[in-house]
């Protein structure tokens, strides 16, 4: 699909109908079509014909690529102008048989609002979609929209409204954003932030602290950090902004006014915390093509069968390593990050995805994929986590360097929810060799204050010394005694 914005466009091409957009193809080109919109009225006539030529060449790459369903998904900048029609018209004959739809500032939120969905089923709060040419907020019950409404506040407008001035700016943000009373409703609650100028202020934030996963999708700032950060960028000069780490040149001019957008929107909403989304409108346009089988499946373990699918060798033996595992950790697990049967589940899935890999480089290897995978219902915790468990499952150093992001994103508790999953996955890989069929010829149980391995004579695994060496390595990680009791068949 083509996104057509008031300050870039982009082409973004997604592979099949999964329940994560895998995008093959992304490529953007920031024209500011809505730039001068607010003084004159009319699309920016020096970007038109750039804009025309580049996506002549979006048409060309999808038809190449046979993307289908292909649209034009135009939205304020489009809708608002007086020649938009013209520029419509031209766009149509340089792309024959394409449907271009213009979006009302209401379906612009209804879509944004979708693309937030499947990367945070259940969210309750305020969505924030900053464009070049509007703002659309959005308040989110239960991961759907409930009510919405589409301001005037887009980075580009604002500053034309404001004549660049910052101060100005602030005073007719507020007096917008007030015109939307519900917006207290997110007292407490988290803002979504959605748009590519918001996604910078992330980046630039991560580049300034040090942090140790460069991904904005699901990086979440509290209100007060959200605040700094917002003030920083309002009172900078161009020059200070061209020398912050992760500031993009090309929208540096928007910046403060993003920053304004966004500190306007925190006092209207009281939100305790900001959660930037990669998601948005794109992904809303994609989800509409889901079945709703697939679009309502979990995403943390839809990523992590993608996974296993991919770099795994028996799609049997997760559910299996599942069962395996609950007598140890049924009655341990707390919700939150590092806990819950789902979150083991999801475990069990990326257990074996280093198969293919070199031995030497497994535990990295196999860390990294999961860490940095595209999968859009992860957060950085669950990233870490899996990840974590994963490395440690291929006999990882948790000292080791590569794993510094883990202690970082995970706390103490966690971390050792994370080394006793790995320890007993790992017991699990020695007793099997990966195999479901070796697996069901043993067993895991707590009794008391031990911890009981049972092995079944005749089946294939016995307790040789380094089933013994993990079975008490997985009672140290439980504080339990570890015992090997074989019985007859």
């Amino acid at each position: 699909m083509v996104d057509l914005g008031s300050n870039s466009v982009r082409l973004v091409v997604f592979e099949g109908l999964g329940r994560n957009p895998q995008a093959i193809f992304n490529e953007k080109a920031v024209l500011g079509l809505g730039r001068g919109l607010q003084g004159t009225g009319r699309l920016n006539d020096e970007a038109i014909g750039p804009a025309l030529t580049v996506l002549s060449r979006y048409h060309a790459v999808a038809r190449a690529m046979r993307a289908d369903p292909l649209e034009v998904l135009a939205t304020a900048a489009v809708r608002d102008a007086t020649n938009g029609p013209d520029f419509v018209a031209a766009l149509q004959a340089r792309m024959p048989g394409v449907p271009i739809r213009i979006l009302t500032g209401e379906q612009e939120a209804e879509f944004s609002a979708a693309g937030v969905q499947l990367g945070f089923p259940g969210a309750e709060g305020i969505l924030g979609d900053l464009g070049g040419g509007s703002l659309e907020v959005v308040r989110l019950e239960g991961g759907r929209a409930a009510r919405a409404a589409s301001l005037p506040l887009g980075a580009i407008r604002l500053s034309e409204r404001a004549g660049g001035d910052v101060v100005r700016a602030r005073a007719i943000a507020e007096e917008a954003l007030a015109t939307v009373p519900w917006l207290a409703e997110g007292a407490g609650r988290d803002l979504y932030l959605v748009g590519g100028a918001w996604r910078a202020l992330a980046r630039m934030h991560i580049a300034q602290t040090g942090y140790p996963l460069a991904i904005v999708h699901h990086y979440v700032l509290r209100r007060e950090e959200a605040r700094d950060l917002a003030g920083v960028v309002m009172a900078a000069s161009r020059r200070v902004l061209e020398r912050m780490p992760g500031a993009p040149q090309k929208r540096l001019a928007d910046l403060p006014f993003a920053a304004v957008a966004l500190r306007r929107l925190l006092r209207a909403t009281g939100a305790g915390r900001v959660v930037f989304s990669a998601n948005g409108l794109r992904e809303g346009w994609y989800s509409a093509l889901l079945p709703p089988a697939v679009r309502e499946a979990d995403p943390l373990l839809s990523a992590s069968r993608e996974l296993a699918m991919r770099w795994g060798r028996d799609s049997g033996l997760p559910s299996a390593l599942l069962a395996w595992t609950d007598p140890v950790f049924s009655g341990q697990e707390a919700g939150g990050p590092g806990g819950g049967r789902a979150l083991r589940d999801a475990a069990c899935w990326v257990s074996d995805i280093g198969s293919h890999d070199h031995p030497e480089y497994r535990a990295e290897q196999a860390f990294l994929r999961i860490l940095r995978q595209h999968g859009v219902g992860l957060d950085h915790h669950a990233r870490a986590f899996l990840g974590l468990v994963a490395a440690l499952r291929y006999e990882a150093e948790p000292s080791a360097p590569w794993l510094a992001p883990t202690r970082v994103l995970l706390d103490v508790p966690t971390i050792r929810r994370a080394e006793a999953l790995g320890a007993a996955l790992r017991l699990a890989y020695t007793l099997c060799g990966g195999t479901p069929a070796l697996l069901a010829g043993t067993s895991l149980e707590r009794q008391g204050g031990r911890l009981v391995l049972r092995l079944a004579e005749g089946t294939g695994v016995f307790a040789g010394e380094s089933v013994l060496r993990r079975v008490e390595a997985l009672g140290a990680a439980l504080g339990l005694e570890a015992v090997v009791e074989v019985e007859n068949g």
